[in-house]
């Protein structure tokens, strides 16, 4: 058993980061960053201090702290070169979580796992994952134990949707980037498919257009997914740069589940939710789980002490082996 916190370290901050778990948390602590402006520092008592180690690059932090760290997240500058960055941490046995997309494709993420299992020969400890939280928030959770619960019966159709705002210049037109929205903002709307709805997909097509994207950018601005569903059910997903400001939320996303003895959703960003049967009008349903556990935080219990994991590690990759997987077919882009 390791010892009572887990040593973190962090790697860039190309979208998402961990920040609101290193403050505070009584299971980790936080000992160096690479790639990270000082300013986004400042509110860490670690940093006042003196006591974070801070870093240029990810060799240099595993070159000073590495023998120190147990993870490191990894939100690479550059996400095509992430599957690198993470072969790096996981050759010194250091496990990773890794930020969506994890890689960009399928050779990638078979070369991550391949040097996960060969790093384990030597570092027992040592895992790969994949910042996969999209279903650990309410009223997400709530909606898999109802559909787990079979209350609406056998799943028949899916319809899940990531709207976020055209922030454009915030956004680069070289998906090696960030993965670009089938893969990294689709990610989410698979997690809702496979982790919430319990439903893995089987085949999927995409379509793709840069419609509304300033004059001059490639820019991909809208995305459409239909796939099969290994059950036999359908889904599809809608993406898009189209958030208007008026909304009042980052993320207009949904979640449709039809299934055949009954309907349940979630609507506009998490804040409308309503489950129907044949029998019974439910209106909106209660969150059973409102104090759930954030994915991160399972993963450190997971990491110090053993405790289970909610996904084996194919489960969990899965949904990122599906938005490669469209990226890779379009019928149709512009």
């Amino acid at each position: 058993m390791k010892e009572n916190k887990l040593k973190v370290g962090i790697y860039g901050i190309n979208v998402h980061q961990i920040w609101d778990y290193l403050e505070g948390y009584r299971l980790v602590e936080f000992i160096a960053v690479a790639a990270v402006p000082k300013e986004k520092l400042i509110v860490y008592s670690a940093y006042k201090s003196g006591e974070l180690i801070c870093c240029d690059t990810l060799e240099e932090m595993l070159e000073r702290v590495g023998e120190k760290l147990d993870l490191v997240c990894l939100c690479s500058p550059v996400r095509a070169k992430q599957w690198e960055d993470a072969v790096k941490c996981l050759r010194r046995g250091i496990s990773v979580y890794a930020e969506k997309p994890a890689a960009l494709n399928e050779d990638e993420l078979d070369r991550i796992l391949l040097e996960e299992r060969e790093a384990k020969k030597i570092y027992p400890s040592v895992e790969f994952h994949e910042i996969a939280d999209t279903a650990f928030f309410e009223p997400y959770m709530t909606m898999r134990h109802i559909i787990a619960e079979g209350v609406i019966g056998e799943i028949v159709q899916i319809y899940a949707q990531k709207s976020y705002p055209n922030n454009y210049d915030n956004r680069p037109d070289d998906e090696n980037i960030d993965g670009g929205i089938t893969r990294q903002v689709g990610i989410h709307a698979v997690r809702f498919i496979e982790h919430v709805c319990g439903e893995r997909v089987s085949e999927i097509i995409t379509a793709e257009t840069n419609i509304g994207a300033p004059e001059g950018r490639k820019l991909i601005t809208a995305s459409s997914l239909i796939m099969k569903l290994e059950k036999g059910g359908v889904a599809s997903v809608c993406l898009n740069y189209c958030n208007p400001e008026t909304f009042g939320l980052w993320g207009n996303e949904s979640l449709r589940a039809f299934g055949t003895k009954g309907v349940a959703e979630i609507t506009d960003g998490g804040r409308n939710t309503h489950l129907w049967t044949k029998e019974k009008d439910y209106g909106a349903f209660c969150e059973r789980d409102a104090k759930c556990k954030p994915f991160f935080e399972i993963l450190a219990e997971h990491l110090l002490f053993g405790s289970p994991m909610p996904f084996d590690s194919e489960t969990e990759l899965h949904p990122l082996r599906v938005v490669i997987r469209a990226y890779e077919n379009k019928i149709w882009d512009k």
